[in-house]
């Protein structure tokens, strides 16, 4: 090898190399692999993680209210790169946790839209519930001491 530089995004490495033979230099490329992340559903089915369908729940969570397409993006992003980091199967019902955690902090209305969703509310006394462990996670965060 005669010289190695990582790519500006960092997701490749560019080596130059030459032949210990004849001496004929070459480029070669090296891709990080990523291992497949699957969703294992209710009925223990396992299938692929699709970014796309978070980003639709968050879409549709988030209608009319002040969040940037971008913001869900990246929400999206942090959601997967999290579930990536745990590694093997992921149950559905985390991924609905993980979104509506993160959600929360983006904002509480798209929050529990999402929520009424994912926990399946059936009555106004779920929205009650939900709206009463919002609050306590709020009123918590605001009482917690600032790190710095």
């Amino acid at each position: 090898m005669i010289d190695s530089r990582q790519s500006e995004d960092g997701s490749t490495i560019r080596r130059r190399r030459s032949c210990l033979v004849c001496q004929h230099r070459f480029t070669t490329f090296e891709r990080l692999e990523e291992v497949p992340l699957l969703v294992v559903k209710r009925s223990g089915e396992r299938v692929p993680f699709d970014r796309s369908k978070v980003i639709a729940g968050l879409v549709a969570a988030a209608k009319a209210r002040p969040v940037e397409d971008a913001q869900l993006q990246d929400l999206a992003t942090a959601v997967e790169e999290e579930l990536r980091l745990r590694g093997g199967d992921v149950p559905s019902s985390e991924i609905g946790r993980v979104v509506l955690d993160r959600l929360r902090e983006l904002d509480v209305v798209a929050a529990v839209r999402f929520a009424s969703v994912y926990k399946e509310f059936d009555d106004l006394a779920d929205f009650e519930r939900e709206l009463s462990e919002l609050t306590r996670t709020v009123l918590t965060k605001a009482t917690e001491p600032k790190r710095q």
